[in-house]
């Protein structure tokens, strides 16, 4: 583990709670050669209401994972995610596991356990470092 890892993973954390989804706040940093180029949290798209779940709980099916959010911003910005660590608080999902991967994301750092590995799994086959701390 390296060093900066426990810090970057507390700043996703404190990034998260810029989310206004109910059920799980979620953050996520991109990190290459030590400095910040993305940050991302759950959340729904740029000029939607800031609302995640319906009436019953249920999340929308239009909201972006931090992951996702993360990604799509350095790639707004012009910046190359290619080489770099993604720190999340919570393990990605299969969707957010390709994006991951195409994106040239070398190393995934996260905090929590979500209940299914198959994103962990995939990134694992791709060659993709996976690290869980706590």
């Amino acid at each position: 583990m390296e060093k900066f890892d426990q810090r970057y993973i507390e700043m996703a954390g404190i990034w998260a709670r810029n989310s206004y989804c109910k059920r799980r706040q979620v953050g996520a940093l991109i990190v290459k050669d030590k400095m910040i180029i993305s940050d991302g949290y759950n959340g729904t798209p740029s000029g939607f209401e800031n609302v995640c779940e319906d009436e019953n709980g249920v999340t929308k099916p239009y909201v972006l994972h931090a992951e996702a959010n993360a990604i799509t911003k350095v790639a707004k910005s012009g910046n190359s995610s290619q080489g770099s660590t993604l720190y999340v608080t919570a393990s990605p999902c299969l969707e957010c596991s390709k994006l991951i991967i195409q994106s040239g994301i070398k190393r995934v750092v996260y905090r929590d356990e979500y209940r299914l590995t198959d994103g962990v799994d995939l990134l694992r086959r791709a060659g993709i470092e996976v690290e869980k701390i706590d």
